[in-house]
């Protein structure tokens, strides 16, 4: 049963379908999805059902005139040639896809769009001929609002920042970028919630290999021969690899998609679950005051974020199926935006489409349509 009023929408870029799953619980319901990556295409379809449609989405422009009018189009376009975790570079073709976003918004011409990336395209300065040509394209049809948020506002135990170019098209009574955005920020801020801590979190799961948490990450961790010492314990390198310590007293950093070996975050099973002094801040206290770096093999205490854990940090359900080996699976969650701050975004953007507008009759005809497609 569909809930009531619930808009259609065209995913694109869909991933494993984290920005789907706070979508569709925000009463916005894809008929349409596409991904590239054939075992995140596999992770959809086994949670999301068949109306993933695997490969580039340029092979699949001449499909999409059939879903002009659909009231939404998303999608999180590939951010590595934006990030600052990537080389930054603007001539990445994988860059170029945020324009084929806006291309299929154009040949689609939805009610409104959400086009999520990463905080840098936002912010840095380096990318501001980028923001001005993509907000300059959008506003033709659109009133734009761009805003930056922190998933941990949202019940996500994780410090992930995103940028959200948001646009509603004109014609319906949001007057101008300035209401939009005054609009969307009210909104937003009704659905703060507090998240839990890492430990907090990983307590409701169980130790790693228990049976709520068996998928675990078995890259060792050793001592860095060379430790690089920052003023707080979780920064620097205290240890191989670029998978860094999480504080269980606070949130995880983000999350990224190279995880699964030594870039996996790294937690204190005995602090969390024994209540025990914090491993990883004794031993920065230790070489913050000239200590020898240790040598070999970290304690078994300190061991790497799960793969269930990794899950639970992103907000999937608990019983989200994932597709593919362990290194995509972990590459899929970190590739993901978080269930709960999209869920957040889309309901603000459905609060004020259905206060704006009276589209649901097309929404209702778009949704009866893929819902017999798909029985046939």
């Amino acid at each position: 049963m569909l809930p009531a009023k619930t808009l259609s929408a065209v995913s694109l870029f869909s991933g494993a379908g984290g920005m789907d799953v706070g979508f569709v619980n925000a009463g916005i319901r894809p008929i349409f999805a596409n991904e590239l990556d054939s075992s995140a295409c596999k992770t959809y379809a086994a949670n999301h059902g068949d109306l993933i449609q695997p490969g580039s989405i340029l092979d699949h422009f001449d499909d999409l005139h059939r879903f002009k009018g659909v009231d939404v189009v998303f999608g999180g376009p590939p951010c590595q040639g934006f990030s600052v975790a990537g080389k930054m570079d603007p001539n990445d073709i994988r860059s170029g896809l945020i324009r084929t976003f806006f291309d299929a918004v154009d040949l689609i011409q939805p009610q409104a769009f959400v086009c999520e990336n990463v905080k840098a395209l936002a912010a840095l300065s380096r990318w501001q001929d980028i923001r001005n040509e993509l907000t300059t394209r959008a506003s033709k049809n659109y009133h734009v609002a761009l805003i930056l948020l922190n998933s941990s506002d949202f019940g996500v135990p994780q410090n992930r920042e995103r940028m959200f170019l948001i646009g509603v098209r004109k014609g319906h009574p949001v007057q101008s970028d300035l209401q939009l955005q005054q609009a969307l920020s009210e909104s937003l801020q009704k659905h703060h919630k507090p998240a839990p801590t890492v430990g907090e979190l990983i307590r409701t799961l169980g130790p790693a290999g228990s049976p709520a948490n068996q998928r675990v990450c078995k890259a060792k961790i050793t001592f860095a021969s060379n430790p690089v010492l920052r003023k707080s314990p979780y920064a620097g390198m205290l240890f191989n690899g670029a998978g860094r310590p999480l504080n269980s007293f606070g949130r995880s950093s983000t999350l990224p998609a190279s995880m699964g070996g030594n870039k996996t975050p790294i937690v204190d099973e005995e602090c969390i679950f024994q209540g025990a002094k914090n491993y990883v801040e004794e031993y920065h206290q230790h070489l913050m005051k000239g200590g020898t770096p240790r040598k070999g093999e970290a304690p078994k205490r300190l061991r790497r974020l799960t793969i269930d854990e990794c899950l639970a940090i992103q907000t999937f359900p608990v019983d989200y199926i994932l597709s593919g080996s362990q290194s995509s699976a972990y590459k899929q969650i970190g590739n993901a935006v978080p269930c709960l701050m999209a869920e957040a975004v889309a309901a603000s953007l459905r609060d004020i489409m259905l206060t704006y507008t009276s589209n649901i009759e097309q929404a209702d005809s778009y949704l009866n349509y893929a819902l017999q497609s798909q029985e046939a």
